[in-house]
């Protein structure tokens, strides 16, 4: 049964996760540029030609880890501008969202917040990618609410990109808060959605920046 092609599957995808569960372990020490493939595969247990089968070089696997954790967040964080109510409350919610994931994934944002401005470009360019794919989703989600009339694409991209970075900053500050003051974070988060919204609010009056 292990040479059916269901197995060979099976056992290529552990292989690919262990390689990437392993690298995830030692960038807690160090950045993507310092990595050695050889490095990964013994801490993962495989060969060093099996990691070739997965990832054309660290470059790549860093790429993947950055897929891996923003794309995850990509499906929570839509589920919750997709339900029904009012967007200062999904907004709030999905602070909730980042607030749990980065709990739960700690490495995970460690490595993205280290190599959002690090040496890797390949990776640079992925979490940049992801970021303005997250920031247009944004956009879209508030593109149909009624206090959006009036707006032009420009301006929506240009709010949807603050509330991502309103995310990443978030994300950020929880993995740097002291123990027992996370609540605090996610209050002053809270508080600081509000103002962008009220900010929201206004931009139409009288006549818009340029």
């Amino acid at each position: 049964m292990s040479h059916t092609p269901g197995a060979r599957q099976a056992q290529k995808l552990r292989t690919r996760q262990a390689l990437l569960d392993a690298a995830l372990l030692l960038l807690e020490h160090q950045s993507l540029s310092g990595l050695g493939l050889r490095e990964v595969t013994r801490a993962a247990g495989v060969a060093p030609t099996a990691f070739y089968r997965h990832f054309e070089d660290t470059a790549a696997l860093g790429v993947a880890l950055v897929e891996q954790t923003l794309g995850s967040l990509h499906g929570m964080i839509g589920a919750v501008l997709a339900e029904a109510g009012e967007s200062e409350e999904r907004l709030e919610r999905s602070i909730a969202v980042i607030a749990g994931h980065v709990a739960a994934h700690p490495a995970h944002f460690r490595f993205l917040a280290r190599e959002q401005h690090g040496g890797v470009a390949p990776v640079r360019a992925a979490i940049a990618a992801q970021l303005a794919l997250f920031a247009r989703e944004v956009a879209d989600a508030l593109a149909g609410e009624a206090e959006s009339a009036g707006w032009s694409r420009e301006d929506l991209l240009m709010l949807g990109g603050l509330h991502v970075d309103h995310m990443v900053v978030t994300a950020s500050t929880l993995l740097d808060a002291a123990p027992g003051t996370g609540e605090e974070v996610v209050r002053t988060a809270r508080r600081r959605l509000r103002l962008i919204t009220l900010g929201r609010r206004h931009w139409l009056d009288g006549t818009a920046p340029g």
